[in-house]
């Protein structure tokens, strides 16, 4: 359920839903410590949460026309290319476009689970490969794929300085979720708070008495205090104990 719903979010894609899954799975959860050693919760509802995610990210598409990832871009560039306008319109013009999309998510996700549980057995073995072997392997093929997007060996620099910056932040617990959302969502957050500020000549009060945007941020003014002031309880509980 929280994958389709930040799926269907025009932005959100299928890249959000997974971590937003992690973090509730695991404040959910009676012992968050079992999380990142290898917790069925911490595997199942992420995986989900993506697919719904990708799935539901076809709605803004078709209906409003606005792609919420480059996946659905290229998709939006290629119906243009066949004289289809995706919009509000699409379902009742292109109905066969329409429901063929539907039926090819049924068809997929039943693909998937005739090639899946044949194959669990196959996946599961890549688990025996001792640890030695298969981090090296990771390593490598994580430098491989930075190098051949811009062919540039600084990329695989940064790889190397941000993963030692990754295992510092692992020794003070830090979690990891946050700062790949940020990572994501930092650029686009960007380009539309410029675009903002050009519509409203510069005015950030715009953020605030539009009731869209005000209300978001005032359920997300709320949200955080419900994070803080039970964190803030507990540690202040447990330094009465100590």
């Amino acid at each position: 359920m929280l994958g389709s719903a930040l799926g269907i979010l025009p932005g959100a894609g299928s890249i959000i839903p997974p971590f937003a899954s992690y973090t509730l799975e695991k404040k959910l959860a009676a012992d968050p410590s079992r999380f990142g050693e290898g917790a069925i919760e911490g595997v199942a509802g992420p995986e989900s949460a993506n697919n719904a995610g990708a799935q539901t990210s076809f709605i803004p598409l078709l209906t409003l026309g606005i792609p919420s990832n480059a996946v659905m871009a290229v998709m939006m560039g290629a119906m243009m290319i066949h004289g289809i306008a995706p919009g509000p319109e699409v379902i009742s013009k292109q109905p066969d476009l329409f429901w063929g999309v539907v039926a090819s998510m049924w068809i997929g996700n039943l693909i998937l689970v005739v090639l899946n549980l044949p194959l669990i057995g196959v996946w599961i073995r890549l688990l025996t490969v001792p640890y030695r072997f298969l981090f090296p392997a990771i390593l490598m093929f994580c430098c491989i794929g930075a190098y051949s997007l811009n062919n540039s060996t600084l990329d695989v620099a940064f790889v190397a300085i941000f993963g030692l910056l990754g295992y510092i932040f692992r020794k003070f617990d830090c979690e990891p979720a946050p700062l790949i959302l940020g990572f994501i969502l930092g650029p686009m957050m960007e380009e539309n708070l410029r675009r903002t500020m050009v519509l409203s000549r510069g005015n950030p009060a715009v953020f605030f008495t539009r009731p869209i945007s005000g209300s978001l941020l005032l359920a997300a003014f709320f949200l955080l205090l419900l994070v803080i002031f039970p964190t803030f309880r507990r540690k202040r509980e447990a330094l009465r104990e100590e």
